[in-house]
């Protein structure tokens, strides 16, 4: 917080936004600048966000100050569609897969900034990308799996419902050596076990479900969310069954 403050003091102070997001951005490094960033999400505008996303991939390549800006011009989106901008959903989609994960990662915040406004546009949102590739899934576990988002019990059971179409979407896949995969199959290792918590008698239900699947990926999955400690502060008892069955 004390740091979100001086960032707002220096941008309002600022005549010039993206040389200070480039000073302050954290990168090249191993964590890019997420207090900024959010700063940033919150007081900029419709202007400033598209300037923003003019760094591409050719201009600001991964793990440089110009991915930053293009990330903060991403996740900036999801104020303006909560300004009621809509027609920026299908660029936020189309960022969903961009070669620079620092930039997804904006897509995903600004989802869970939707979400925390508006949770139904945000499974609104998820229905309609869920059609789309892996990076486009991938967006919506990530963007799903965050706890304030799932504090009441139907926003939890929804987003169930549609880890699991995702989770299955995965069994006719042949080509799983592709960077898209990896990251899908990444992110449900540990989202599914954030929204299991959040409702767990669904969310027991269906991991029991998913554990008669006979796919190695999809087992892979439900082991990596075993491991997660919130599964054992919820239920520990049904936590080592269900580790004693995949044994």
């Amino acid at each position: 917080m004390k740091n979100s403050n001086i960032h707002i003091d220096n941008l309002n102070r600022s005549s010039n936004w993206i040389d200070y997001l480039k000073e302050n951005s954290g990168l090249p490094g191993k964590r890019a600048n997420l207090e900024l960033l959010m700063t940033v999400a919150n007081l900029g505008n419709e202007v400033f966000f598209n300037s923003c996303l003019k760094f591409n991939e050719e201009i600001a390549p991964t793990n440089t100050k110009g991915e930053f800006i293009a990330m903060c011009g991403v996740t900036g989106l999801g104020k303006l569609i909560n300004e009621g901008k809509l027609e920026y959903l299908g660029i936020l989609r189309e960022f969903s897969s961009d070669t620079r994960w620092r930039v997804r990662e904006g897509v995903v915040f600004a989802l869970q900034m939707i979400g925390e406004k508006d949770f139904t546009r945000q499974i609104s949102v998820a229905k309609e990308w869920i059609k789309g590739n892996l990076y486009e899934k991938r967006a919506i576990v990530a963007g799903l799996c965050e706890p304030k988002l799932l504090k009441d019990k139907l926003n939890a059971e929804i987003a169930l419902e549609i880890l699991e179409e995702i989770i299955k979407s995965i069994e006719p896949i042949s080509d799983r050596k592709t960077e898209a995969f990896r990251v899908l199959k990444k992110g449900l290792g540990y989202g599914l076990s954030v929204v299991i918590v959040a409702y767990p008698e669904k969310g027991k239900q269906l991991f029991e479900k998913l554990k008669q699947k006979s796919d190695k990926d999809i087992d892979w999955i439900l082991n990596e969310n075993l491991k997660k400690k919130r599964l054992e502060k919820m239920d520990k008892d049904w936590t080592q069954m269900m580790k004693n069955a995949s044994a």
